[in-house]
């Protein structure tokens, strides 16, 4: 991944953090500079959008603070909120207003939110700058597990096909299909390949690739600098994407980005979102299938072939193992699968 794509991400994170600092009440700064060596910019940029929707809802819902603005609350405001108050704001999140526009929250969006006034609460107590912390008397949303949705083996190939020849687009959309075959081919390859974040995806310099290797370098979470590896059958599909991209005409010299959009500038992550719903719509229209899911189909895959759940974790850069069992191992439908065959009903 570009360095330079990587600190240009974190900044424009930076700025809107900044931005929404503007939103929240003054004392708010002290806990988001408290935060810095313990949370990543986008951390600490979804705290702010937490905090904000937080305090909209006392003035709102609340009667004892319905006579201020948001930027009059002091710290010592937050004394006056109670565990019944966190307990009306978790309901609140189900379905409200902001802004003129209507939002809704499942329990993991619940959750996420009460998470951050935890976090926001114990700074502040720590600090003994308020007299307890309420958010340990109100229990976090229970979380319902879901099913891992990803790709089966046939999906996976009619979803390379789709990509590659865009055969059951419509006419307006193998317009644009001519344009973008071999990048959208090489795109959905790579990510099924190699089970990279979509961040990563985007952010990588044509000067990344090293076929000598079949390697890639990306920029992962936290800031670490990783060498990841990818199969032969992917390296073809890079070769031809990448031999057809040093051919196109009005490209700027300085733009090192792999991946391009029409424009000729580096492709976005809502558009790398887009071109995978576009293609896995057709392939499988039940499932709602995203960048995330392909890195969960690759991990899946990851761990059938080489039964290691720490392989599948150092791959996909997670930090905690429990992320890779939860997300990614059909570990529980092999057992049962393999359990099958143990018991002998006659010998």
């Amino acid at each position: 991944m570009s360095e330079k794509y990587y600190i240009e991400r974190k900044d424009n994170v930076s700025m809107r953090l900044n931005e929404l600092k503007n939103d929240l009440p003054y004392f708010c700064s002290e806990f988001f500079v408290g935060m810095e060596s313990l949370t990543t910019p986008l951390t600490r940029l979804n705290y702010a959008y937490d905090l904000r929707i937080f305090f909209d809802f006392l003035t709102k819902e609340i009667p004892e603070f319905m006579n201020k603005k948001v930027h009059q609350f002091g710290l010592l405001d937050l004394n006056m909120v109670t565990p019944s108050h966190l307990e009306l704001f978790l309901n609140y999140l189900s379905v409200y207003q902001f802004k003129g526009k209507t939002y809704h929250n499942d329990e993991k969006a619940k959750a996420r939110k009460m998470s951050t006034l935890r976090s926001f609460f114990k700074y502040y107590f720590k600090k003994e700058k308020i007299q307890s912390n309420i958010t340990t008397k109100v229990d976090l949303p229970k979380l319902h597990e879901k099913a891992i949705i990803r790709l089966e083996a046939d999906e996976v190939v009619n979803l390379l096909d789709q990509a590659e020849t865009g055969y059951a687009l419509t006419p307006t959309q193998q317009a644009f299909h001519r344009h973008t075959s071999l990048r959208d081919y090489a795109i959905v390859s790579l990510l099924l390949g190699t089970g990279i974040r979509v961040s990563e995806c985007v952010g990588l310099d044509i000067d990344d690739i090293d076929f000598n290797i079949n390697g890639f370098k990306v920029i992962r979470k936290g800031g670490n600098q990783v060498i990841l590896y990818f199969s032969n059958e992917v390296s073809e599909v890079l070769h031809k994407y990448i031999d057809e991209r040093k051919k196109m005409k009005d490209v700027n010299p300085s733009e090192k980005a792999l991946f391009l959009s029409l424009q000729k500038r580096r492709i976005s992550t809502r558009a790398v979102q887009n071109l995978v719903k576009k293609y896995s719509s057709i392939v499988t229209p039940l499932k709602k299938i995203s960048p995330h899911k392909l890195r969960s189909t690759y991990g899946t895959n990851l761990y059938r072939e080489t039964q290691d759940i720490y392989v599948v974790a150092e791959v996909l850069g997670h930090k905690d193992i429990n992320t890779t069992k939860k997300h990614y191992a059909a570990m529980s439908e092999d057992i049962r699968k393999d359990a099958a065959n143990k018991v002998k009903l006659k010998n």
